[in-house]
């Protein structure tokens, strides 16, 4: 008698579970509320996918940085054995303008709340180096300050030069500086790798003039590789802005996304999602910000455009 008292009592909380689920008054969500978590899962799916592509240059550089080991290792060798002479110091100076992405935070309040936007946004650095007798140091001067990736890339930029030209700097300091506007806060990121490897070796190659039309992003290896980078479409944008006519990016970018906006109601409310769309980047970069774009894969597709 027990049990089939039990057994009435739970279909009678099943039945009235499926009514209150059926017919009971739904919680209802604001449209600012919905949007407002849209955005925040957008955000974070953005910082995601920046993450992840940190991870991967950080394990490139640990790859280059072995080579660039073995390699110094061979060379001191040589020297200790008396098999090579020292060489002279070289000296030479290069200079040009490449572009950069910050972030720029933006507090707005809503009511009792306050929401923090975050957007990217490009910019023009000021970089040159300079190589003067020394003794084989490669120095990074930031103004504002700035993160130690640009240490990573300097030191690989000056490995691969020194395989371009056929040089050797250890009798020879490399000094890179590279300054921003005042307005921007701390960038970092491997992305002027390239730019600064063809700025080194304009310097030791006879001081060889650069075209100021053309700018450039992308990282570079110890073979002399151009990889991804992030924020292609603000770099451009700032290349732009800046007066260049050619921007040269590397080709594993050459898929751009984008996002189309679509609303949809649900439930009395009405959501906004995000729909990806992949563009070829180039395509797309000279119809809507109207500077000519050309995919590179190595410094020496580089090079080529300078001649």
């Amino acid at each position: 008698m027990r049990s089939k008292f039990l057994v009435l009592l739970l279909a009678i909380s099943l039945v009235g579970n499926a009514y209150f689920v059926l017919f009971g008054e739904q919680p209802s969500f604001e449209e600012g509320q919905v949007q407002e978590m849209q955005t925040r899962i957008n955000s974070l799916e953005t910082e995601n996918e920046n993450l992840k592509t940190e991870i991967n240059q950080n394990n490139e550089s640990l790859q280059s940085y072995a080579s660039q080991l073995e390699s110094y290792r061979s060379r001191v060798f040589e020297l200790e054995n008396g098999s090579q002479i020292c060489p002279a110091g070289v000296e030479g100076f290069a200079t040009l303008q490449g572009p950069a992405v910050f972030q720029k935070v933006e507090l707005e309040r809503s009511g009792p709340f306050i929401q923090q936007n975050v957007s990217e946004e490009g910019a023009l650095l000021n970089i040159s180096v300079e190589i003067q007798p020394g003794k084989g140091r490669v120095l990074v001067q930031t103004t504002p300050l700035m993160g130690t990736v640009f240490q990573d890339a300097a030191n690989t930029a000056v490995f691969v030069a020194e395989n371009k030209t056929g040089r050797q700097m250890s009798s020879s300091d490399i000094i890179f500086s590279i300054t921003a506007p005042g307005e921007i806060p701390e960038v970092d990121g491997p992305s002027a790798g390239a730019l600064m490897t063809l700025l080194t070796i304009s310097a030791i190659d006879n001081n060889t003039k650069l075209n100021k039309s053309i700018t450039l992003t992308g990282t570079i290896d110890d073979k002399g590789n151009i990889g991804q980078i992030g924020g292609v479409l603000e770099k451009a944008q700032a290349a732009k802005a800046g007066g260049k006519t050619l921007f040269l990016i590397p080709r594993e970018n050459s898929q751009l996304i984008k996002y189309r906006y679509i609303e949809r109601n649900l439930g009395g409310f009405t959501i906004v999602e995000q729909k990806p769309e992949i563009v070829d980047a180039k395509e797309y970069i000279e119809k809507e910000v109207g500077i000519n774009v050309e995919y590179v894969d190595t410094i020496d597709d580089v090079l080529r455009y300078e001649k």
